[in-house]
């Protein structure tokens, strides 16, 4: 058995915290609300038509370590249209870096900007460059 894809990865929060983070990775990495099979609260967020990040709160009863040791750095999705992205992280204020990272065989080069969403998890997006 070997893995074919990742399918997508969770959040969890109260309320307040999973509609700020909704509106977030809507503004900022161009997810979209989605059907959501599950009868409790929560958002599945899509991209390209595949649900990517689900946003949910903790089970009743259910204690959530706030102080785990992780090597979770961050997610990256593959995105499109690097000068709207960097328009709107400047235009509010979102710190970002961007690094370029340079073809070598058998890559093309890509552009990465790396931010966090408002709980402090990392974002990376990649930018693909069409071959010349």
């Amino acid at each position: 058995m070997a893995a074919i894809a990742l399918n997508h990865y969770n959040l969890r929060g109260d309320r307040a915290t999973l509609d700020k983070l909704k509106d977030f990775y809507l503004a900022y990495v161009g997810l979209e609300v989605g059907p959501r099979p599950l009868n409790s609260f929560g958002y599945w967020l899509y991209a390209g038509g595949r649900d990517v990040l689900h946003l949910s709160e903790p089970r009743p009863g259910e204690v959530r370590q706030t102080e785990i040791k992780t090597g979770f750095d961050h997610v990256a999705f593959t995105c499109t249209d690097l000068p709207a992205m960097l328009a709107k992280l400047q235009q509010d204020g979102i710190a970002y870096r961007h690094a370029v990272v340079a073809a070598k065989a058998g890559f093309a080069t890509q552009q990465q900007v790396f931010f966090s969403d408002p709980e402090g998890n990392g974002i990376e997006l990649n930018f693909v460059e069409a071959a010349a």
